[in-house]
Formats: structure tokens, C-alpha cells, sequence
């Protein structure tokens, strides 16, 4: 709706994972940098915690897109699985072709897989989104995956990826085993103000806009206020501002609009605001 308003080509703030419009803060270079590390070193368990839309599902894909033709992937976006469901996720997701898919033949397929792949000199690598949600059941059948070697390497690589909550469910007595063979952990923090005006500018310019004024100066301070530098917050806020910018037929948006509309989004209706 406001795309021709702002000479934009599509719209710049979607809350979506377009690779289109990756923006890479330090922070996110640095996760991708200790997953290749623990991918290329074959270190087995690694660890990617972060708020709700800090772009943890964004790095997986931009990790998933740097990978080279040696490195086959299975991406698990749904946490809430039985074990028999997550096994059968894992082989489908690599193309391994089963004729009976119970738990014993998807394992033993699995290990042959592996071990094909590593005769290939080849990796093989299982990221798991939204990892907080796995019941502990499920982690432990997640950690035999684990043994899955040789005597030298290890044959898969496990990336747990989630919210902080995810830390905590590691913390507990009965997944010790597990906690003690993560050997990268890292934490994703939000944006810095000077960050998030980068990441704002970045999503202009892909959208097509060849000017930076489109946000004024106080209106970029309300929406890093809101935000907190969380990417999603700021997709939703920027968003919603450039509508309520079109509906006032103004080029720029100011503060004023952008306090009205995360008011809004935050339930709060004030028709004097």
C-alpha cells in the first residue's frame, strides 16, 4: 500500500527470513563463525541461544547458504515431535530413503549415511530450531545421536538452536550427559543503537529506497527504544510506521508517529495521541 508513496519496490520490513535482505550484525557474524568452527572441526554439540527475533533462524540460513557441496544439512524447525517423528524429520530431510520407517532400520540407515558421507570426506550437519521445546526425553534421544562416530570424529554434527529458556532446560540433573558434551556455546545479543539504524538503512536501500531520510533522526531513537534491538520488534514497529506514514501523506516519518503506532502495537489506543 505505501510502496509507491516511498518509492520503495517491495516492502523493506517483513517479518520473514528473506535472504534477500540478510543483515549481518557482529554479533551474527560471530554466531555463524563458532558454528562453521564447530561444523569444520567436527566438535559434535553446539549451542545458539537468543531472545525471540534476535535473527536466530536468519543465521542458521545464512550458515546453511555458505556451506559448500561437502556439508549436508537437515533443518528441524518444529520442536514439538515425538521421537519417532524427529528420526524420520532428520532422514527425509537428508534424502535417505527407507523402506520400513521404524526406529531401529531409520537408525541403522542413519549410521550408514554417516558413515558414507565420511568415506566421501564429507560432514554432515543437524540443526535443530527452536530447541527449547524438546522435551527431555527427546534431548536425551537427541545426545545418543551423538554416538554416532568413529574412534577418531565424530560422524554428525548437533547444533541445539533457541530461546534462553533452552539454557535452562540444559542446567537440569537429568540432562548432565548431554549439557557436558556442548562444546560451543553462544549467546546472541540484541542490537546496539548504532546497529540498529544500520540494519534499518540496510533494509531501505535493498527495498530500493536511494535516500536515508525516509526515518528522521528521533523517530530512529523511539523505534531502538521500543525495540530494544531486537531485529523482529523493529520489522514490526518500521512496518507499522511507514503505513501510518502513508495514511498521513507524510515522506518522513518522525517520532511522533512512530510512539503512536508502538503504542498501538502494544494494545494501548489513544485517539488524542
Amino acid at each position: 500500500m505505501y510502496l509507491k508513496f516511498y518509492n520503495l519496490t517491495e516492502k523493506p520490513f517483513s517479518v520473514t527470513a528473506d535472504p534477500n535482505f540478510l543483515y549481518l550484525s557482529k554479533k551474527h557474524r560471530e554466531a555463524i563463525s563458532h558454528m562453521q568452527y564447530g561444523i569444520q572441526e567436527r566438535m559434535g554439540f553446539l549451542e545458539i541461544t537468543g531472545e525471540i527475533g534476535a535473527g536466530k533462524t536468519t543465521v542458521c540460513k545464512a550458515l546453511m547458504n555458505q556451506m559448500d557441496q561437502h556439508t549436508k544439512t537437515a533443518f528441524i524447525l518444529n520442536g514439538n515431535l515425538s521421537e519417532i517423528q524427529l528420526l524420520q524429520a532428520i532422514i527425509e530431510d537428508l534424502g535417505i530413503q527407507v523402506k520400513t520407517k521404524n526406529k531401529i532400520t531409520m537408525l541403522n540407515e542413519l549410521n550408514k549415511f554417516l558413515l558414507e558421507q565420511l568415506r566421501h570426506r564429507n560432514n554432515v550437519v543437524l540443526i535443530i530450531d527452536e530447541a527449547q521445546n524438546l522435551k527431555p526425553a527427546l534431548l536425551e534421544q537427541v545426545r545418543l545421536l551423538s554416538n554416532l562416530e568413529t574412534e577418531k570424529e565424530k560422524l554428525l554434527q548437533i547444533i541445539l538452536v533457541g530461546q534462553p529458556e533452552l539454557k535452562e532446560k540444559l542446567a537440569s540433573a537429568e540432562l548432565k550427559q548431554l549439557r557436558q558434551r556442548i562444546a560451543i556455546r553462544y549467546h546472541i545479543y540484541p542490537l546496539s543503537r548504532h546497529e540498529a539504524e544500520g540494519y534499518i538503512s540496510h533494509r531501505l536501500n535493498v527495498a530500493g529506497c536511494n535516500n536515508g531520510g525516509i526515518f528522521h533522526k528521533d523517530a530512529l531513537e523511539e523505534i531502538f527504544k521500543f525495540s530494544g534491538g531486537i531485529p523482529r520488534l523493529i520489522n514490526i514497529l518500521c512496518d507499522k510506521s511507514l503505513l501510518a506514514g502513508y495514511a498521513a501523506d507524510k515522506k518522513t516519518i518522525d517520532s511522533d508517529i512512530v510512539k503512536k503506532c508502538a503504542k498501538e502495537i502494544e494494545g494501548v489506543f489513544d485517539e488524542h495521541c
